[in-house]
């Protein structure tokens, strides 16, 4: 991918058939849909890709226990379901993990496994495993760490886990080898309109402050919790539907939980559940659920969610975690669909929502990432309907994402560029100096920066080390450590000056500094 043969598109195309905004998990799914149908495509993305929540999950692709309890089989058979294509289709960012659920009254292992056996069974041929019920000394032996009192055995059963960012990187990859244009740093500023209805868009490029002015047959909303400002810019006097819940994440060194297996307790003192997951050599342990007035692109976990999370797992692990332990926090936004009956966003549906505006507009917005296909498909079947395009069926189903490898093994800090890899060792071959890493306590190697710079469309310090490198979401002090290196690494690629090297050291410390405890 390459931003400049991207923007290149802009001066050459007459008139788009779709034009997405939004270049999280649901508008990069949605583009990888609407060009392998054959759709005329253009993605905008007012920041870098999945700069948003897409980059702050709890790292799953998952059915979803929680939904299973809430007795919303249909999502989590649906989910189910793309968990099982997703891992078929992107084997190199999606993989099998083991979950114990630890029960301490008699019951609750019997309770829970016949719920989990179920969950099995919903997922049919695309299960990952079988659920088993365990002893507690078997309990014990999986999950060195677990407070014994009152353990009375567990639960184990099989879910999927990714890497979020990387997964949104791949599906851009994907669009743009399908011939959609994918353009980051390019703000939808506004629409217009032919006898009321959508026939352009003019958009700011914030990079170099051009502004383009575009024709387009429809427009796909899939901006998350940004939705209802984009509403607002098709219709001053739309009404919100979105609420906005906060989760956070905190990150702490394998030796607080050892193993390789995940655990989750399946609910807190708010109603959600509460994971302990084994990532790139750390620990994530989440989520909490806190309700937002207020959207940030970087939001804060707040002190009291912090102590939440610390609290809730040393009630059930004997290495007792304490603050100055925490390698990184990272919080994201859900968006939510507005409910009159709910008063609690850990209870809100986690269902997507389509709208059709009076303009034409298309909006698609809820879910989670592990349904984004299934909500691209609906976006683009809305928007081939709307904007008169001709009839042609969602293939993404089957369609491998960039980088696809059969047997792929997850053996090595280049596994995660799939296909890729191959031409990364090349580059390193060549440049041998390539091979170095840019920080002594982590796998990044100087090629991932550069491949970043020019293949994966990085244009910032964070870009890299955020969400092409995820050093930001393991380690915050390593990350701020890494940042010069990193800066004279894009620098030279990218023919920049010294000044542009100390203002990006200096805008990634502020936005790393939000990821240390204090």
């Amino acid at each position: 991918m390459n931003r400049q043969q991207m923007l290149y598109q802009l001066e050459q195309v007459h008139e788009w058939d779709i034009v997405i905004v939004g270049g999280g998990a649901t508008g990069l799914g949605t583009a990888v849909d609407a060009a392998s149908r054959g759709y005329k495509t253009l993605l905008v993305e007012q920041y870098d890709f999945a700069k948003g929540s897409s980059s702050r999950s709890t790292k799953l692709i998952h059915g979803g226990v929680r939904y299973l309890a809430q007795g919303n089989i249909k999502l989590v058979r649906e989910s189910l379901r793309e968990r099982g294509l997703l891992l078929k289709n992107a084997p190199h960012i999606c993989y099998d993990i083991p979950f114990v659920l630890p029960s301490f009254h008699w019951w609750e292992k019997w309770y829970y496994g016949i719920g989990l056996k179920f969950y099995d069974l919903l997922s049919g041929k695309l299960s990952l495993g079988k659920t088993s019920i365990l002893s507690k000394k078997t309990t014990q032996q999986l999950l060195p760490v677990i407070d014994p009192k009152k353990l009375s055995g567990a639960v184990l059963y099989h879910d999927g886990q990714f890497d979020d960012s990387r997964l949104a990187i791949a599906l851009a990859q994907t669009a743009a080898g399908q011939g959609a244009a994918i353009i980051n740093y390019c703000e939808l500023t506004s629409i217009t309109k032919t006898n009321e209805r959508i026939s352009g868009i003019v958009i700011n490029d914030t990079i170099t402050g051009k502004e383009y002015e575009l024709s387009c047959k429809v427009v796909i909303n899939a901006t998350g919790v940004f939705t209802d400002k984009i509403m607002q810019l098709d219709d001053p006097q739309h009404k919100p539907i979105i609420t906005v819940s906060q989760g956070i994440h905190i990150v702490v060194d394998k030796k607080f939980f050892p193993g390789d297996k995940a655990m989750i307790i399946p609910k807190t003192d708010d109603g959600r559940v509460l994971f302990a997951l084994p990532w790139n050599n750390k620990v994530v342990i989440g989520t909490t659920d806190t309700p937002l007035n207020e959207i940030l692109i970087d939001p804060i976990p707040l002190p009291e969610e912090i102590d939440f999370i610390i609290r809730h797992i040393n009630r059930y692990i004997n290495t007792n975690i304490k603050h100055s332990d925490i390698k990184t926090i990272f919080a994201g936004l859900r968006p939510l669909i507005k409910t009159k009956e709910k008063k609690s966003t850990s209870f809100l549906s986690r269902d997507h929502t389509t709208v059709v505006s009076a303009s034409g507009m298309i909006t698609i917005t809820g879910g989670k990432w592990t349904t984004y296909r299934t909500m691209a498909k609906s976006a683009v079947d809305n928007a081939a309907f709307t904007g008169k395009l001709p009839k042609k069926i969602c293939v993404t189903e089957s369609l491998p994402l960039h980088g696809f490898v059969n047997d792929h093994k997850n053996d090595n800090s280049l596994s995660i560029y799939g296909s890729d890899a191959e031409a990364i060792r090349q580059l390193m071959n060549e440049q041998p100096g390539l091979k170095e890493l840019i920080h002594p306590g982590l796998p990044y190697t100087k090629v991932m920066v550069v491949w970043a710079v020019r293949q994966e469309m990085a244009m910032t310090v964070e870009d890299v080390l955020a969400r092409r490198m995820r050093v930001l979401f393991l380690d915050a002090k390593a990350a701020i450590d890494a940042a010069p290196l990193v800066a004279t690494l894009m620098s030279d690629e990218m023919n920049k000056s010294t000044q542009w090297q100390e203002q990006q050291i200096k805008d990634f410390r502020n936005i790393a500094d939000q990821y240390l405890i204090h």
